[in-house]
């Protein structure tokens, strides 16, 4: 789910605690050492995120945010803040290149730079994270 979080819409959030869960509490937060990426910087995107991004002359970063259920990736375009809110059961994590991880939902996708070691070891964190907190598969029993 692609959605603008710019303002302070109820409607928008509930949608977004349905999708991925509530914020990490503070002792979850500091438990889990971060919940937050440093900036990412973007190498590449889905077309509907690339023709957001084009709008300004900014740079084109984003940030990642864990939750109990998933993911959010925020990226700001012009004056407004985007947010693709990608549950666990969808996300699927690649690292392509030596320096790069894919994130991507259905459609959606975006390529980062990960040219520092703590980038390295956030994605590990959700890879991790998501590894630990999913339900049971059918070959596990």
């Amino acid at each position: 789910m692609l959605v603008n979080i710019s303002y302070n819409r109820p409607a928008i959030s509930e949608k977004i605690n349905h999708e991925v869960g509530k914020p990490f509490t503070l002792f979850e937060r500091v438990k889990l050492k971060g919940t937050g990426s440093p900036k990412l910087l973007i190498t590449n995107t889905s077309i509907d995120i690339h023709n957001l991004l084009v709008l300004d002359n900014n740079a084109n970063v984003c940030n990642v945010e864990m939750r109990s259920n998933g993911i959010i990736v925020m990226f700001r375009s012009i004056l407004e803040t985007f947010a693709l809110v990608i549950p666990y059961y969808k996300l699927k994590i690649y690292k392509g290149k030596a320096e790069e991880y894919s994130i991507y939902k259905d459609q959606h996708f975006i390529k980062v730079k990960a040219d520092k070691p703590g980038i390295h070891k956030f994605f590990q964190k959700i890879i991790d994270y998501k590894n630990d907190n999913a339900p049971t598969q059918i070959e596990d029993l």
